[in-house]
């Protein structure tokens, strides 16, 4: 904990805030941190249950992401108070645990919209990855329904997936990039140059045409 407070940056932390994310350490450095360190899964428990920002990222840079249980990782997700540390939990940890896929289905059906953005950041990655068992139809259904209303972290993971579908199933193609523009959902979102809007239509031929200038070269 003194290694971190002295890795303390104010001026990290002043865009770190802008983000929803209360802690200064810049990411690189905290992640050089955990490099030496190595995997813990003790001392990940110990830094968790500091609740320090931090301390709880570098808590999921050294666990060891199959050794939680469902219930703890549930409680985990439901205790994560600030973006980063949800996104973390998500994308290093549960993605690599037995039980995410039980875990997708409870969460993506959960009435937080918070934990619910955790369900659909899972089934985004299966949608790209391992889409055997999806209903991808289906799938858009629920966006087509829910995604113009939705809160704003649950309304960036259902776009993420719609986006998704659109890149990785040409067979789906055309209404997801049909329900994007007629839902317009983040057509106005600032882009920095060079960065991907994430209006979905966009984002779709963006990286469609990547790929296809990539394959012709």
């Amino acid at each position: 904990m003194a290694e971190l407070a002295a890795l303390e940056d104010p001026k990290a932390r002043a865009v770190n805030e802008r983000h929803g994310d209360d802690h200064g350490v810049n990411l690189g450095r905290l992640r050089a941190l955990a490099k030496r360190l190595r995997t813990q899964q003790d001392l990940a428990h110990q830094l968790w249950e500091t609740r320090d920002t931090a301390a709880r990222l570098l808590a999921l840079l050294v666990c060891r992401p199959k050794a939680f249980g469902r219930d703890e990782l549930d409680g985990m997700l439901r205790d994560a108070r600030t973006p980063k540390v949800h996104d973390w939990l998500v994308n290093y940890v549960v993605r690599k645990n037995p039980h995410a896929e039980e875990l997708r289905l409870a969460w993506s059906a959960d009435p937080d919209p918070v934990v619910a953005s955790a369900g659909w950041a899972l089934t985004t990655e299966r949608v790209a990855k391992k889409p055997e068992g999806l209903d991808l139809g289906g799938l858009l259904d629920v966006i087509e329904a829910e995604l113009k209303d939705a809160p704003e972290r649950l309304q960036w993971a259902m776009n993420h997936c719609l986006a998704q579908i659109g890149i990785e199933h040409p067979e789906h193609r055309a209404r997801a990039i049909d329900i994007g523009e007629r839902l317009q959902v983040l057509r106005d979102y600032p882009t920095s140059p060079g960065c991907t809007s994430p209006f979905a239509p966009t984002w779709i031929a963006e990286i469609v045409r990547r790929r296809h200038d990539a394959t012709v070269a």
